[in-house]
């Protein structure tokens, strides 16, 4: 198994595509910390996860909440081999209807979150680490009141390929997974709230070559190749795990004939 012996963090791992990468890499050998705010979802997660996960509730907002879970990380593994800086959340940031406070929630969450999570990092990790960001598709879609959540999806590539260069004498590769529309209770929150997977997936698979929603398993397999020594020789790279829709959008069923 390619994780035998390997320890890992995925933030967000209580559900989705976190939850999905983190149940991969136990399957493969891993001990693996999972992060979450809702005590109630992290516990279920961890359970089901069994005796190789770790469930650390953690606001990764707070500065002191971040140094918090790497002490516990270091005191249950001593040192990580891979991180998987995963947690985010989305919302609307209409330009006209949007108050700084909104705006700033998604950055602090989906970019500074990100920055901090790597930096605290550090000092656990050993040459051969990997670490690997979660990016969407949304940083080039331009899709209307996406605005704070697009530029931090932007942000996010942007930051990788900066701690790639920063990071390299350290032998630790840092990659990043571009998701697209995906199966997860993303698209069920928030404003969508009400609203079921089902829907929203009959609603995007027009626009996807692929036809459908990716699974969170199918994001999970970049992943996990990204935090592998098959790609011992990547870094400062990118898979996109988007169904074609943004690197042959005109195969999509919508512009099918007959």
């Amino acid at each position: 198994m390619r994780f035998t012996g390997k320890t890992a963090l995925v933030t967000g791992g209580n559900s989705g595509i976190g939850f999905a990468t983190a149940r991969r890499l136990i399957a493969e050998g891993a001990r693996v910390a999972i992060t979450g705010r809702d005590r109630a979802k992290l516990d279920a997660a961890t359970s089901e996860l069994g005796e190789n996960a770790l469930g650390i509730q953690a606001d990764l907002d707070d500065e002191a909440g971040v140094e918090s879970l790497f002490k516990q990380i270091e005191d249950a593994f001593g040192s990580l081999d891979i991180v998987f800086a995963n947690a985010g959340i989305s919302g609307p940031t209409p330009l006209g209807g949007t108050t700084a406070a909104a705006f700033n929630a998604i950055l602090r969450t989906n970019l500074t979150a990100v920055f901090l999570t790597v930096q605290s990092a550090l000092p656990l990790m050993k040459e051969g680490g990997s670490i690997i960001l979660n990016g969407s598709v949304m940083r080039e879609l331009g899709s209307p009141g996406s605005a704070a959540y697009s530029a931090t999806k932007a942000g996010v590539t942007g930051m990788a390929k900066v701690f790639a260069s920063e990071l390299v004498q350290r032998g630790i590769r840092v990659n990043t997974v571009i998701p697209g529309g995906t199966r997860t209770p993303i698209w069920t929150r928030g404003a969508r709230a009400g609203a079921t997977i089902d829907q929203v997936e009959e609603a995007f698979a027009p626009s996807i070559p692929l036809g459908r929603l990716a699974m969170p398993e199918e994001v999970a397999a970049a992943v996990l190749f990204l935090a592998s020594d098959d790609a011992s020789g990547t870094t400062a790279a990118e898979i996109v795990v988007d169904g074609g829709m943004t690197g042959a959008p005109r195969g999509a069923p919508m512009f099918r004939k007959g």
